[in-house]
């Protein structure tokens, strides 16, 4: 009896084109066809009921989910705990992503993503740690008494981790840790991420020479694009080498400036969907404390007690449907945002991010109201509603 599988009775997007009256066979875990054929007698067969079959969403920045955050105390269980909260919203590989914290969270942290690693943690495909080489200017929700300078331990210790995780990615303020740091970051394969900085423009492309490729939550904690003074805004827009996260929630950027930004930017790297979802996914708690502080959440919105947005309350297809809905996209860009630009940005589109023959089998089971009915990851069924 073979091992594969077919599913059937929906309609299947690779990542670039539809497929109508098609199965999608799975086979060991990964993509075998998009057959348009009679299947043989000896595959299994899965029949949907209408809807859409998708590539898997990809998030690289989880700050929690299922009541947890990965800064409440970092170990493989609280990671498998956020990966699980996010697979119903279609989420099927994730960063759990650690904000600015002490030092011995830090490395707790980076203990945990090399046990999630070996422990082979379902939806875990590496960590990022957002923080602590930040500027004090542009801190958003991050605790100003505990970011600081990059020390070369901090180096150390994110070099060594690379080699462990299959994806570390690192968001520095540029103005703050120097360009030869960066460099050697992203020498030892640690993807750097902009953020949190109000570095100019001039700045923020010396870093990306330096081998950053990508900037964290578009816009937010960021210096922005001024008419003489471009900022890192400006640099994202400007450079085909800088990929950047964006938070569509319709709270943390306006709609125009998001329809603004992913008309101006200039390829080939991408604008592509994060949640920055925090511990209240999946779940009906009201708040919650980070680094000793409560954060509500009202609204879609999460606040500190000040007002200033920490994280949000939000997930991957909601984020798929602000974009479709609200912004007009077509629904493949949308798709895309959140499946293949990640991948691209992680440097994993060779496995993730499409639905095509040697791609791993994670798919997203969509209702013609884009709800999520079912999930599988790596050919493996892990959510149906």
């Amino acid at each position: 009896m073979s091992t594969a599988y077919a599913l059937t009775g929906a309609e299947i997007f690779d990542g670039a084109n539809w497929h109508s009256d098609a199965a999608l066979v799975i086979d060991k875990g990964v993509v075998s066809s998009i057959s348009d054929a009679a299947l043989p007698d000896d595959i299994r067969r899965v029949e949907l009921d209408g809807g859409k079959l998708v590539p898997g969403f990809i998030d690289i920045q989880v700050n929690g989910g299922g009541g947890v955050l990965l800064n409440d105390g970092p170990s493989v269980d609280v990671i498998r705990t956020i990966c699980d909260a996010h697979f119903a919203f279609g989420t099927t590989a994730l960063l759990p992503t650690l904000i600015t914290d002490t030092p011995e969270i830090t490395a707790a942290a980076l203990n945990a993503g090399k046990a999630a690693a070996l422990d082979k943690v379902t939806g875990f495909i590496g960590l990022h740690i957002e923080g602590p080489h930040l500027s004090v200017s542009h801190k958003g929700t991050h605790d100003p008494k505990l970011i600081r300078p990059m020390e070369d331990a901090d180096l150390v210790a994110l070099i060594e981790a690379a080699q462990q995780l299959p994806v570390l990615l690192t968001t520095v303020a540029p103005e703050t840790v120097p360009a030869d740091k960066i460099k050697a970051l992203t020498d030892a394969g640690v993807i750097v991420s902009l953020g949190h900085s109000g570095a100019s423009y001039e700045v923020a492309l010396a870093a990306t020479e330096a081998g950053a490729t990508m900037a964290t939550h578009l816009f937010n904690a960021m210096s922005q694009l001024g008419h003489r003074s471009p900022g890192v805004v400006g640099a994202v827009l400007q450079s085909g080498e800088l990929s950047a996260g964006l938070i569509a929630d319709g709270f943390h950027v306006d709609k125009a400036s998001m329809a603004i930004a992913i008309r101006a930017k200039q390829g080939p790297s991408r604008i592509f969907l994060v949640t920055d979802a925090m511990s209240t996914i999946g779940t009906d708690i009201t708040s919650f404390t980070l680094n000793g502080r409560r954060i509500t959440r009202a609204g879609g919105r999460l606040t500190l007690d000040d007002g200033t947005l920490a994280g949000a309350d939000l997930d991957m297809i909601s984020s798929v449907r602000f974009v479709h809905n609200e912004l007009g996209l077509p629904l493949e860009e949308a798709l895309r945002m959140a499946s293949l630009y990640p991948a691209e940005s992680l440097r994993i589109d060779h496995h993730y991010g499409r639905l095509l023959p040697g791609y791993i089998a994670n798919i997203v089971h969509l209702d013609d109201r884009l709800d999520v009915n079912q999930v599988w990851i790596d050919g493996d069924l892990h959510y149906a509603r």
